[in-house]
């Protein structure tokens, strides 16, 4: 599924157009609005299938561009982007392959849908106008609910679930079409540190359980360095693409400057807090049960 980085897979290099093992090709992909700057520049990105890829970089540097350029939501000013080996804006009836979930909206307390339903209307474009719901449908929901954990919360109005469990129904509500792609744009946001790591390591399942291609875009570099099987780092341009275990302290922070500082900064404190632990004790990073709004809700 995976392949080792080569020096042209660092670089951003491509496979040959519509292999059969690329299920997302980016070819010199550059975009730019009217007058404006190019918010891409010559990106080129292999995402072979069964891989879960996690592209980080600044605010402003262009991963949610790339993401909407792959479901067709914009069209690149130069280069092509390939989904399945055709392109993205000519994938037809294969769109329904890609499961999408953007970046995160509130959801009012008080909508009045509940966890079944929103994961329901994931397969409604599938029924046409007018058409019953069928059963077969609401049994897909209810298994897709279980595979994330949420089953027991069916009848509950999303509303009124916590930040994390909203996500996880979210994707089930993805996964409803059974797709082969999933595309996810910043999930964790306002999702507590526990939640994040449990949402991290429910994808990393559902990946391997369904041969799902995942493309995530995240910030959260404490998790997705420890379960993505490749880092893309985009700003602008792609500055490296391979395995997660191969990306370097000196790589990140050249490529993100100051933005990972921060992040550095934490893993060292981190890293110093736990050594100097009294027995018994817990890292004042550390996320404990007591604290975690989807501990009911198991990855």
């Amino acid at each position: 599924m995976t392949t080792p980085a080569t020096d042209t897979a660092s670089a951003g290099g491509t496979a040959p157009a519509g292999a059969p093992d690329i299920v997302v090709q980016a070819s010199d992909v550059s975009f730019a609005w009217v007058d404006e700057q190019w918010v891409l520049d010559r990106v080129n990105l292999d995402v072979e299938r069964g891989t879960f890829l996690g592209i980080v970089g600044p605010n402003g540097g262009g991963k949610t561009t790339l993401v909407r350029l792959i479901t067709a939501e914009l069209l690149p000013t130069r280069g092509k982007v390939l989904i399945f080996g055709e392109e993205a804006a000519r994938l037809g009836p294969r769109r329904s392959l890609i499961g999408y979930l953007p970046q995160r909206v509130v959801i009012p307390a008080d909508f009045p849908v509940t966890a079944l339903e929103v994961v329901m209307m994931g397969g409604y474009s599938k029924l046409g106008l007018f058409r019953r719901v069928p059963r077969s449908l609401r049994d897909k929901a209810m298994a897709n609910l279980a595979k994330v954990g949420m089953e027991k919360y069916s009848a509950r109005p999303i509303g009124k679930l916590s930040s994390g469990q909203q996500q996880r129904v979210l994707i089930a509500r993805a996964l409803v079409n059974e797709p082969e792609l999933l595309l996810l744009d910043e999930p964790t946001v306002g999702v507590d540190t526990g939640g994040q790591a449990s949402f991290f390591a429910l994808l990393r399942s559902l990946g391997r359980e369904m041969d799902l291609t995942i493309i995530m875009v995240t910030h959260d570099l404490l998790q997705i360095g420890h379960y993505a099987d490749r880092l893309a780092c985009l700003n602008r341009k792609v500055h490296w693409h391979q395995r997660s275990d191969q990306v370097g302290e000196e790589e990140i922070r050249d490529a993100l400057s100051c933005e990972l500082g921060d992040f550095l900064a934490y893993e060292r404190q981190l890293s110093t807090d736990t050594e100097t632990l009294p027995l018994g004790g817990t890292s004042p990073h550390e996320h404990t049960e007591d604290d975690c709004d989807d501990c009911d809700s198991s990855a």
